[in-house]
């Protein structure tokens, strides 16, 4: 795996979901698919300079889409939801 943080985090995800969970200090982002928690925990605190409490991940399946009349399908990505430590916030915008 590549030592550079910015490697391992893509991009961070704003949807209306994740804008209400923000409260609950959790924060999404869209990391490498062969990204393994604790990367993904060290590249967020030392990216934002705050502190991770919890690193939840998931692989979304690609979907089905048509170009042309033609079926394909599209990449699977992987999300991670990042919880952090009480008194700690990210300012994304």
């Amino acid at each position: 795996m590549s030592t550079n943080v910015y490697d391992v985090i893509r991009e961070p995800l704003i949807t209306e979901k994740g804008t209400k969970q923000e409260k609950g200090r959790k924060y999404f982002f869209s990391v490498r698919p062969d990204a393994k928690k604790h990367e993904i925990r060290e590249a967020v605190e030392r990216i934002f300079n705050v502190k991770v409490a919890k690193v939840n991940t998931m692989i979304i399946g690609g979907k089905w889409k048509r170009v042309r009349y033609r079926p394909g399908l599209t990449s699977d990505w992987k999300k991670a939801v990042v919880t952090l430590k009480e008194g700690h916030k990210i300012e994304l915008t």
